[in-house]
């Protein structure tokens, strides 16, 4: 679906379908790159995609955006997720307040960086216009809310934990005692 997704927005050749997966449709859909060239391969050996030659960008044929919008229709399929820093997190009392903190640290930064990809995004994509644009736009502004979650989260989530333990040194130490 991804593949042929992204054949119906231009005609690309595999590297560039490649690309597009990564740096666009990666905000919310991985796709393995090794997975990609065979697919297409694929999807041209059923007619779905065809090339004029071997250097040339496939293109969506009608066959295949007939299945493209069949493949769109169908039930969204919902996939466990797998998040490895909630679990880290779920068990944080074996690690420990400070490493669950430098974890909540690290997923703020994240979300702060992703939404400044996302404002830088949004821009390109309405400064280029289509008639792609409302719906890429909406895609992002999903990736914006999940962002602004994320960080709303580990603000909370930092202001729960205990208070890093300090221990005293000398100096903090009335008349130096230990």
């Amino acid at each position: 679906m991804a593949v042929l997704g992204a054949l119906s927005v231009a005609p690309m050749t595999g590297y560039a379908v490649r690309e597009a997966i990564r740096d666009v449709l990666g905000h919310f859909w991985s796709e393995s790159f090794g997975q990609i060239y065979p697919t297409l391969a694929a999807l041209e050996g059923r007619g779905l995609v065809r090339r004029e030659d071997r250097a040339a960008p496939y293109e969506l044929t009608g066959a295949g955006r007939v299945r493209l919008r069949e493949l769109l229709a169908e039930p969204v399929q919902r996939v466990p997720p797998r998040n490895g820093l909630m679990l880290r997190l779920f068990f944080g009392r074996q690690l420990g307040p400070d490493a669950c903190r430098e974890l909540l640290l690290e997923a703020k930064a994240d979300a702060e960086q992703q939404l400044a990809g996302f404002a830088a995004l949004k821009a390109t994509v309405a400064a280029e216009g289509g008639p792609d644009t409302p719906y890429s736009l909406i895609t992002i502004s999903a990736g914006e809310h999940t962002a602004r979650a994320a960080l709303t989260w580990a603000e909370e989530s930092l202001a729960a934990l205990p208070e890093p333990v300090t221990t005293p040194t000398e100096t903090d130490l009335p008349g130096g005692e230990q």
